[in-house]
């Protein structure tokens, strides 16, 4: 049954029709949140990342399970700690004409191991020793210790050398192979960028309320939206005879997190309690809309590293009041945790029936939301007691250390609950050491049933991948990750 929501939003549709919209040089592509930086080095919010993929070439991909497969360069491994790479001929021309080569390799790379630029992904790649260039063509990475997984760590767009070396502002001026490049980013809302082929441009345009995203859909000003979308808009959305609606089964992980240094969720028996009170099942059902799946652990059961076979907690409220009655709590002496999102309508929805779910059990939830840059900061700053979160894009099993080790506190990496595990540790230290990529993927599965014990996350569900597109866009294929890849092949025939 359409909600009354969605009856406004119809009628909105309708008045808004009337008028003529102005015509588009550029297919829309309707995004919830904007890229803020386009140099890869640097880029860690998800719109970024999506828009460096096309800007940008990589030495390394990953197939559907999220094993690494070459990209612009083959690998081979000399010695446990010696690797060559040996770019191929594809994807190797910059947007300004000139050739990359393996001592535009080597720049990047050095680039993001200085301290002074400031990259993420520095802590990741502190493995490598030292960089040599052989030729135009190959270089070896030399690591100060043997890692099975190094490849999947050279997955960084590649920049030119001459332009790190004048400093380029690569976050507002990108410069790279990728098979787009930008022609102009007139206001932080609006991002165009053309195809190199053929030179078909694709405006990204920032339009954060789904219903008004859905309207510039409906009236033509955008040719397709991916992701952010209420499963009842989606539901009407289907109704619609000029849009298409393709779903698929998606991978990222959507989670509850805690401070595990407060003194009340850093009690193992309330977490417990928390992951007993949520009806999982339900939320999917009914707000969801079946566009999901149950998550058990942060990796996919289809990763190859990840755990097809374990069980999560069950709905069971007696469990959960039972916990909560060994810690002292009655209904006169009731938990009382504060809760933070993002201001976006859906997941203050989803924020709510979590609470309503909770105080069944005994639990009482206060919601706190904020714009996305506020609450993100709370967030990386452990303000908070309970906040939920997705993981985007996640491809290789080294996220553990960067979201759980204990030496991976802000701002050394994302381990913002505080969580300290000797035996987490000992364990992510020994898989990255394991050579047997076999035995290391068993020391993952151990991990990952290990913190289904400790929870210091209580996984949620991973969201289908959810993409409208009207009828003159053809042959965009989604990706299961959320990336924008599909516009590389992607037809467009404006009407």
């Amino acid at each position: 049954m359409t909600s009354l929501r969605y009856i406004f939003l119809i009628i909105l549709l309708l008045i808004s029709g009337c008028g003529d919209s102005p015509p588009e040089i550029a297919l829309g592509f309707g995004i919830a949140q904007g890229p803020r930086n386009l140099d890869p080095r640097l880029a860690t919010d998800a719109a970024s990342e999506r828009i460096n993929r096309l800007l940008y070439r990589r030495l390394v991909e990953f197939d559907d399970s999220s094993r690494p497969v070459p990209g612009i360069a083959d690998w081979e491994q000399l010695t446990p700690t010696h690797y060559r790479l040996t770019l191929g001929d594809q994807g190797r021309r910059f947007g300004d004409g000139s050739w990359l080569t393996a001592h535009d390799v080597a720049a990047t790379y050095r680039s993001v191991l200085d301290a002074a630029t400031g990259s993420p992904h520095r802590a990741t790649l502190m493995l490598i020793e030292r960089i040599e260039v052989l030729n135009e063509d190959q270089v070896d990475f030399y690591l100060d210790h043997a890692d099975a997984l190094f490849p999947a760590y050279l997955g960084l767009g590649i920049l030119p050398a001459s332009r790190i070396q004048q400093n380029q502002g690569f976050e507002r001026a990108p410069l790279g192979s990728g098979s787009f490049q930008l022609v102009a980013w007139p206001e932080p809302g609006r991002l165009v960028l053309e195809r190199r082929r053929d030179g078909l441009r694709i405006a990204f345009i920032t339009v954060p309320d789904a219903n008004v995203r859905a309207m510039k859909l409906r009236r033509g000003e955008v040719h397709l939206v991916q992701n952010d979308l209420p499963p009842e808009l989606v539901g009407w959305l289907r109704e619609q005879p000029e849009l298409k609606v393709t779903t698929r089964p998606g991978v990222n992980f959507s989670y509850l997190g805690f401070n595990l240094e407060d003194p009340v969720t850093g009690e193992l028996k309330l977490r417990q309690a928390i992951a007993y009170a949520l009806d999982r099942e339900a939320i999917l059902q009914h707000l969801f809309q079946g566009l999901g799946r149950k998550a058990n652990a942060l990796l996919p059961p289809e990763h190859w590293a990840g755990v097809a076979e374990l069980t999560g907690y069950a709905h069971d409220l007696d469990k959960a009041r039972d916990l909560l009655q060994s810690l002292g709590y009655n209904d006169r002496h009731r938990p009382r945790l504060t809760y933070k999102t993002s201001s976006d309508a859906f997941r203050l929805r989803i924020a709510t029936l979590i609470q309503a779910q909770l105080a069944k059990a005994g639990i009482d939830i206060s919601i706190q939301s904020y714009d996305w840059g506020t609450f993100f900061g709370d967030i990386r700053a452990g303000r908070f007691q309970l906040f939920s979160l997705t993981w985007v894009g996640v491809r290789t099993p080294d996220i553990f250390r960067y979201v759980f080790h204990s030496e991976s506190l802000p701002p050394a990496g994302a381990n913002r609950g505080r969580y300290h595990s000797p035996l987490i540790d000992a364990l992510i230290d020994q898989a990255r050491a394991e050579p047997d990529l076999a035995a290391q993927a068993g020391l993952y599965r151990a991990i990952q049933a290990q913190l289904l014990v400790d929870l210091p996350y209580i996984p949620l569900w991973y969201e289908d991948q959810v993409l409208v597109t009207r009828a003159e866009v053809q042959g965009y294929t989604l990706a299961p990750d959320g990336r924008y890849d599909g516009v590389e092949h992607l037809i467009w025939k404006p009407q």
